[in-house]
């Protein structure tokens, strides 16, 4: 497709029938691929990945991922990827700096990355280091030397807006909660934060995790759904808790 014509609406499908792999991996391994990336000018490979079948169990293929690279040091270097047999049919497209968009094939394959039981350890001790870096406070106090109170005046186009008048300040109305705007964290950040809490307890509501994370209540059920089962009924009904697979990672975590 000519890139003059990118944005005349045109979707190059040369590559539509081919086959491509979508798989989910931890914030640490994307942020090593895209360092490894920005710090060669040649493609090398980041990963190996080792296909192996069961000849009694030929319909249960195991696929396994290895790390290659020289900044792999604090990262588990070892991966089991788990394959999704049910998913929504999706396609990846990608698009030029000019606006050209093309499809670049047809998801075939979904894989969930997660590390090799016997890195369980070594990849929960980076979990809490991360953990405890996103808890330190990075606000700064600074004193101001200028005791004419220029910064403290209100900017323009706000005068006249802010009543001088005591009467006038005992009408306004408290700012509910709910209607503060909050800022999304980074999503491995706020990973890492959920699973300390779940070291805390194992059971929560959506609303006490708002309130302990501070974050919007849409945000975290996206990461809620990846991350915990809900409770429909029992004793815990209308809370959330980890999934299996997650409540080991935080149990040996927990007990060092």
């Amino acid at each position: 497709m000519d890139e003059d014509h990118g944005n005349d609406g045109f979707l190059d499908m040369g590559k539509a029938d081919k086959s491509v792999w979508l798989m989910k991996c931890p914030v640490a391994v994307a942020k090593s691929w895209k360092n490894q990336a920005a710090s060669s000018s040649d493609s090398q490979p980041v990963a190996k990945v080792v296909f192996s079948l069961d000849p009694l169990k030929p319909d249960e293929p195991q696929f396994t991922m290895e790390m290659v690279g020289s900044e792999l040091e604090r990262i588990p270097k070892s991966y089991t990827l788990n394959m999704f047999k049910d998913f929504v049919p999706m396609c990846v497209f990608s698009e030029t700096g000019q606006g050209a968009v093309a499809m670049e094939g047809k998801v075939e394959h979904k894989f969930d990355m997660k590390p090799h039981e016997e890195n369980i350890e070594e990849y929960g001790r980076l979990c809490r280091e991360r953990t405890n870096k996103s808890m330190i406070k990075n606000r700064q106090i600074q004193v101001i030397d200028n005791d004419r109170g220029v910064h403290m005046r209100p900017m323009p186009g706000l005068v006249g807006l802010i009543s001088s008048n005591p009467k006038d300040k005992k009408k306004t109305m408290p700012v509910k909660q709910s209607d503060v705007k909050r800022t999304r964290r980074d999503r491995g950040e706020l990973e890492d934060i959920m699973f300390k809490l779940f070291e805390r307890q194992p059971n929560w509501t959506l609303k006490q995790l708002v309130q302990e994370t501070d974050q919007p209540a849409q945000f975290l059920k996206e990461i809620l759904n990846e991350l915990c089962v809900y409770n429909k009924r029992g004793t815990n009904q209308g809370t959330y808790e980890l999934k299996p697979e997650y409540k080991k990672s935080a149990d040996d975590t927990a007990d060092e």
